[in-house]
């Protein structure tokens, strides 16, 4: 049968599958099983089998150029299968309603800018691969959904994919089909290569082959077409994701953005590292209970306490505690749930005394040893050359620093000092400040604590051992 004969055989109302009806019907023409169709064009049976069934009207131009080589098309019958997709691209994903985000639990405080520039940069396009990095507990996956309940309220699909062990801020997921096929191919695309494993994976870590990785871009470009469409990846475990995959899948979806939470970046070409610092805390000698930590404190305390009706002694105390844990949210979260068994002198008290051990049920992941641990592992991923810097700058007086104290306290230049600044931004340990034209840095309280508890530790051993 030619090619206008099988195309003039496709009813109208049968558009929407009318690339598979074509391929399927080029199929029979030549007597050919899905099976032998997927060996001889190196596609998928389960691929073969979604075009043909209207599942996946979008293939990559690479896909279908394969499946028109094994079919032996000729010039007309190859148009014919291209317009088709180009009609099924039109159509878009063919969902009732734009996939939701999951729905938060609890308001967003303060990060009104950050909000503000993830919306504007994924929503125009200027920026498609985000990365939203910071320290375990400091609202990532917050904000993350912060931006993707204003996207999709704008009208762009949203699907969320959530990695075991991430924050749980949220009432579920979505599932269905769609859910599902993007769990299955993010799990592929981000699988190491052959030979490759993650940090901390063990021997029988999965890899990825060539193949499978191809499969994977091949399901989301099929799925996502060229629309737009916000695709968050929450909580990505520790490991650099492949870079050919991720710019194979931005190719072939022209529409996508693509928003990752994670303790770290990649460092790929083309990402957008955003760093989510701790809350603004009320400056020094201030008491505001209006600044964003002092109002996340006081809710949490609300939750613990609904009968807590702050004095002005209880007022300063929060800020005190605001100030003493940086604004971290999940430290302050974790403080605050103290309440049930102390009051808030004596949660003062105990936060002096050792406020790290006091959080150490934060944690941050199931099979965390508390937020002790989760510091630790932090700065045992720094290098050597940070990690010596960050000890120095915990030895010495005074709290804040600039960008010439490190050149002072290294003896190295002004390339090697930044570079070894910005590793300790990105790790979540420094957070900076930048006022009236001048960047100040200095080492979070609770980074300091851990510090010196970890320096501690061999001479308490040490005794105990004479």
């Amino acid at each position: 049968m030619h090619s206008t004969a099988v195309a003039a055989a496709v009813p109208l109302a049968q558009e929407a599958t009318r690339l598979g009806v074509l391929i399927r019907a080029h199929r029979l023409r030549i007597g050919l099983t899905q099976r032998e169709l997927a060996d001889l064009s190196t596609i998928s049976v389960r691929a073969i089998r979604d075009l043909e069934q209207g599942k996946a009207r979008r293939p990559r131009p690479e896909t279908l150029r394969l499946m028109a080589d094994a079919l032996r098309l000729g010039p007309r019958a190859r148009a014919s299968l291209e317009a088709a997709v180009q009609r099924g691209r039109a159509t878009g994903a063919g969902w009732e309603q734009p996939p939701a985000p999951p729905t938060a639990l609890h308001p967003m405080v303060g990060r009104e800018a950050e909000l503000a520039g993830l919306e504007r940069e994924l929503s125009s396009g200027a920026e498609r691969l985000v990365h939203l990095v910071g320290l375990a507990g400091v609202g990532k996956t917050r904000l993350a959904l912060a931006v993707a309940e204003r996207l999709h309220a704008a009208g762009m699909p949203v699907l969320w994919h959530a990695f075991p062990g991430a924050a749980a801020d949220h009432l579920g997921c979505a599932d269905g089909e769609p859910a599902a096929r993007v769990a299955a191919a993010v799990t592929e695309l981000l699988a190491p290569a052959d030979g490759e494993r993650h940090p901390g994976s063990g021997p029988g870590a999965g890899s990825g082959s060539a193949a499978g990785s191809r499969g994977a871009v091949d399901s989301l470009a099929e799925l996502l077409g060229d629309q737009a469409v916000l695709l968050v990846l929450d909580g990505v475990p520790a490991g650099a994701a492949r870079c050919d995959r991720l710019t194979g899948l931005l190719r072939a979806c022209p529409g996508l953005r693509l928003l990752v939470t994670s303790d770290q970046p990649w460092e790929v070409p083309g990402e957008r590292i955003f760093l989510l610092a701790p809350l603004e805390v009320p400056a020094a000698g201030a008491v505001d209970a209006s600044a964003p930590a002092v109002r996340v404190f006081l809710e949490h305390v609300r939750r613990v306490r609904p009968e807590f009706a702050p004095t002005a002694a209880d007022a300063e105390r929060a800020v005190w505690v605001c100030r003493w844990l940086d604004g971290h949210p999940g430290a302050l979260a974790s403080a605050a749930s103290w309440l049930v068994v102390c009051d808030l002198p004596g949660l003062c008290d105990s936060l002096r005394e050792d406020p790290v051990a006091l959080l150490d049920h934060l944690g941050g992941r199931p099979g965390a040893d508390g937020f002790r641990g989760v510091l630790h592992h932090r700065l045992d991923r720094l290098s050597p050359a940070a990690r010596d810097l960050l000890g120095a700058l915990c030895g010495r007086a005074g709290e804040e620093f600039e960008l010439a104290g490190i050149t002072a306290l290294t003896g190295g230049g002004l390339a090697e000092s930044g570079r070894l600044l910005r590793e300790l931004l990105i790790s979540g340990v420094v957070r900076a400040a930048h006022e009236g034209g001048s960047s100040r840095f200095r080492v979070l309280g609770l980074v300091r604590a851990a510090c010196r508890a970890a320096a501690r530790e061999p001479l308490a051993a040490a005794a105990t051992a004479a």
